[in-house]
């Protein structure tokens, strides 16, 4: 089925809802479903909710909020402590299942609360072959997931954002600050941000794709596709130097390169 098949049965399916509340984080998923949601049922009946919580950069929450004015949708942000949720701060193998279903069951409350039928989430069909716990915690809420009922690939969700204008088509995925641990180490907002600052300046050098930088204790741990390394090695001091001052005493780039969930190797995944 051809990509625009594919938009032609989630504009089908968002109209079978009487008003839906979409969990927005200003990827490049959440944007394009927000975006049909829009057309299909109308602005009134439409609310995007950006979830805060220790877990999210600051800047990504801001740059949803952005995304939603342009889009001119109705939008809020929802603050969660999710750190007081034991399983989540103690960052276990659980903590992502877990952390599905406090944040979903949140949003279940606010829709039901603020009189919106149905709660979407952007997961996409490719969701399906990687390791995404998160997806059996919506299953058990009954939390809709549009994108992938209809078929849609990132690469498709990619093709039909860059074809309707918006300017999320090629932006980068995004994963939660508490990826950047190995399981079992304990969570605290000091560590996310370090993990996150490290990120945002690495960033600001240009390295734009693929990016984690993997804390582990006093040693960081960066990933980056092939030409981010060339940049990171070329501006080398620069980066040992920021890093250091971050509180990291040994920096080193990972000949291996980006991999998503690479802190789930050797885990042994429930």
């Amino acid at each position: 089925m051809a990509a625009k098949e594919k938009e032609k049965k989630l504009d089908k399916q968002l109209k079978s809802y009487e008003s839906a509340l979409i969990a927005f984080s200003g990827g490049a998923d959440s944007t394009y479903l927000l975006s049909r949601a829009l057309g299909a049922l109308g602005r009134t009946r439409v609310l995007a909710v950006t979830v805060g919580s220790e877990l999210i950069p600051t800047g990504e929450v801001e740059e949803a909020a952005v995304l939603a004015g342009r889009l001119k949708a109705r939008h809020l942000v929802l603050p969660v402590d999710i750190l007081k949720v034991p399983e989540i701060k103690a960052n276990s193998k659980q903590r992502c299942y877990v952390c599905k279903k406090v944040i979903y069951g949140k949003l279940q409350s606010l829709a039901d609360a603020r009189g919106f039928s149905a709660v979407l989430d952007g997961s996409n069909y490719d969701d399906r072959s990687v390791h995404r716990p998160g997806l059996q915690a919506l299953r058990e809420l009954e939390i809709s997931s549009p994108l992938l009922e209809a078929f849609l690939t990132k690469e498709e969700i990619r093709e039909l954002s860059a074809r309707a204008g918006l300017s999320t088509w090629d932006k980068p995925a995004a994963a939660c600050l508490a990826s950047r641990f190995p399981y079992g180490v304990e969570l605290n907002a000091e560590k996310l941000q370090k993990a996150a600052a490290a990120e945002c300046f690495l960033q600001q050098l240009g390295v734009r794709h693929e990016l984690r930088v993997r804390c582990h204790g006093e040693l960081a741990r960066i990933e980056v596709g092939e030409a981010g390394r060339d940049l990171l090695i070329a501006r080398r001091q620069e980066v040992v130097k920021k890093l250091r001052s971050l509180g990291f005493l040994h920096v080193t780039l990972d000949l291996g390169g980006f991999q998503s969930g690479s802190m789930d190797r050797g885990s042994n995944r429930p």
